[in-house]
């Protein structure tokens, strides 16, 4: 099994009307047991600003415009932070390529501290596949991968990003066909 670690996951057209429409995700972890990966383009109906003041956390560091993201579907109840691996706390996980993902309270008062990472995105949950169910969705057509950059996740609007990463592969996503080929 070769891993999808770092790589980006772009919602092939035929998704077009289900939940991950129009999706970019960067996948955290993809090993035998399965794979985790956050949608890095779905903004939540709150901002990061929202989010830190509901938790009673100062705000003063923090830029009104920032959003919290959808991670995806599972725990959404649950808060996780992709960042850059220059501010890691105990409760970090270094996933690699100047990459964390930290999802504790901690991080939070550190960022509405203004004392966090240089780049980070708030999700609300995450996305989830058991073992070998990403690798029948690639066979399917569902998912194009390309190479992660951080540089698209953090600092390319979101509603560039998915056209960004497509872009990386020499590929005009609007051009694409929504039913794949098989012959």
């Amino acid at each position: 099994m070769t891993s999808l670690e770092h790589q980006f996951l772009i919602a092939m057209p035929a998704l077009a009307e289900d939940y991950f429409g129009r999706s970019l995700m960067y996948i955290c972890q993809h090993n035998n047991e399965g794979a985790m990966a956050l949608l890095v383009n779905r903004p939540a109906q709150i901002s990061a600003n929202e989010l830190l003041s509901s938790l009673v956390i100062s705000t003063k560091n923090v830029p009104l415009e920032i959003p919290v993201m959808i991670g995806g579907p599972v725990s959404p109840q649950n808060v996780f932070i992709l960042h850059t691996d220059d501010r890691v706390i105990k409760a970090s996980v270094a996933i690699g390529k100047g990459l964390a993902l930290t999802s504790s309270l901690e991080m939070l008062k550190l960022i509405g501290a203004g004392d966090g990472p240089k780049s980070f995105m708030i999700t609300l949950g995450y996305s989830g596949w058991g073992r070998e169910q990403l690798e029948r969705e690639l066979k399917q057509n569902i998912w194009l991968t390309c190479p992660a950059k951080k540089e698209i996740i953090f600092d390319i609007p979101l509603n560039q990003r998915l056209d960004c990463a497509a872009n990386t592969l020499g590929i005009n996503f609007n051009l694409i066909a929504p039913d794949a080929g098989h012959g």
